[in-house]
């Protein structure tokens, strides 16, 4: 039953299999005893997740290296279409789950990140010849696999592995790019995509190539054309189709350019994908720091809200990392010093109320809009501790212009923001 199974339902296997992982890393995390009684089905679900992004492309990755290996013993398994499904939609979606997770963004270099963000691997202003060049890749393997030998012309067999390798090389170069980043953890499963389908293309050419060549052909000559008759003659010799797929990959390209030239895109619009870019293997710019945005609200709302609105004046240092200053945030920050100077024990009661309603207040900080609508309701705050600075503080101006300029405060590290 189990031979049948994986002969037949490869895809049905692979799920078992994870789910069966998923239960065992389930027994290890209960046998541990660091599990609560209300957080066992929590743990459980935990299980599987894990076993599903990790376990299961790997999985998908050894049944493809034997599908292929059964492929080069003219062993091929009918039902292997099913796991080269997986690998290609379900392991790309955790191939991209994975470049987030690494801090990828979708921002070009020029723009100004925060905290651990990176810029996007690939150029904003390439995505429609990458993004061609993928569904191109993708249409010739689906051509190559299900379309009917005996209705297929030599010439479209060749198109589409010249698209595949188009593909296969892009892939490549993406996987260049992203793996081996500084603070990157997940290097190893960003190879299980690229390797899950160079492996399936090699298959699926080996696959096809033997099927045309047991094929009953019948036997014809173009006797007006002694080119046509030539060519016609090398198409249909299937042994020599990885050969001419290969060689058709820079006429495909060019016109593959061309036609995106004429909506305007740059005729180097191929390199500049990689190289435009910044924070990766290839990138050649060199993007503005990344301004540390904490989870305090007003470092958050100088740094994310409009210019004209919260009016930042200068960068600052906070714990080490820079962040955007305006005048509101260093006016609160110089109040919370003389708090403490003058009343330490009713300081520490506002610290407390502020550490536990300003860090859920900066969650939702997420948009600039919102980031200028609370600047706008702090502006009475401010006022009023400015006018308890200048009552209280011989020079409050000099007090306020120090916030923030990457020296200890006299008291202690201050954790406002």
């Amino acid at each position: 039953m189990l031979k049948s199974l994986i002969k037949e339902h490869p895809f049905r296997f692979s799920v078992l299999c994870s789910i069966v992982v998923g239960c065992i890393i389930f027994l290890v995390i209960m046998v541990s005893g660091k599990v609560r009684a209300d957080e066992i089905v929590l743990a459980f679900l935990f299980s599987l997740v894990v076993s599903a992004c990790i376990f299961y492309p790997f999985l998908i990755l050894v049944m493809e290296v034997t599908y292929l290996i059964l492929a080069a013993m003219n062993k091929e398994s009918p039902c292997a279409w099913q796991v080269d499904q997986v690998a290609l939609w379900y392991v790309m979606l955790l191939e991209y789950i994975y470049v987030r997770l690494i801090g990828a963004t979708g921002s070009d270099w020029m723009i100004q990140l925060t905290n651990g963000e990176k810029h996007t691997p690939v150029y904003t202003g390439s995505w429609p010849i990458i993004f061609l060049i993928a569904v191109l890749a993708i249409v010739g393997y689906y051509y190559l696999s299900f379309r009917p030998m005996k209705k297929m012309p030599p010439l479209m067999a060749v198109i589409s592995i010249s698209a595949m390798y188009l593909g296969i090389v892009e892939l490549i170069v993406f996987s260049v790019q992203v793996i081996g980043v500084q603070g990157d953890d997940l290097a190893f499963m960003l190879l299980i995509w690229p390797a899950s389908l160079v492996l399936m293309c090699a298959r699926t050419i080996l696959a096809r190539v033997r099927e045309w060549e047991v094929l009953p052909m019948e036997k014809r000559k173009i006797h007006q054309n002694r080119i046509l008759n030539t060519m016609d003659g090398l198409l249909s010799k299937a042994s020599f189709w990885p050969l001419w797929g290969l060689i058709l990959v820079l006429p495909l390209l060019g016109i593959l350019i061309a036609i995106l030239m004429l909506f305007g895109q740059a005729p180097d619009s191929v390199i500049k994908a990689w190289t435009e870019t910044a924070d990766w293997r290839l990138s050649t710019k060199q993007a503005p720091q990344n301004i540390f945005h904490d989870e305090h609200y007003l470092c958050t709302v100088a740094a994310g809200g409009h210019q004209k609105i919260v009016k930042p004046i200068r960068m600052g240092v906070r714990h080490g990392h820079p962040v955007i200053v305006n005048r509101q945030l260093c006016v609160a920050n110089a109040f919370e010093q003389v708090l403490e100077e003058k009343t330490p024990h009713f300081h520490k009661a506002v610290r407390a109320f502020y550490d536990r309603y300003g860090f859920p207040i900066a969650k939702m900080i997420r948009k600039s809009w919102v980031a200028d609508l609370v600047y706008i309701l702090m502006k009475p705050l401010e006022w009023v501790f400015l006018i308890i600075l200048y009552l209280t503080d011989v020079h409050p101006e000099n007090r306020i212009a120090v916030q923030y300029m990457g020296k200890e405060p006299p008291i202690q590290e201050r954790r406002h923001g």
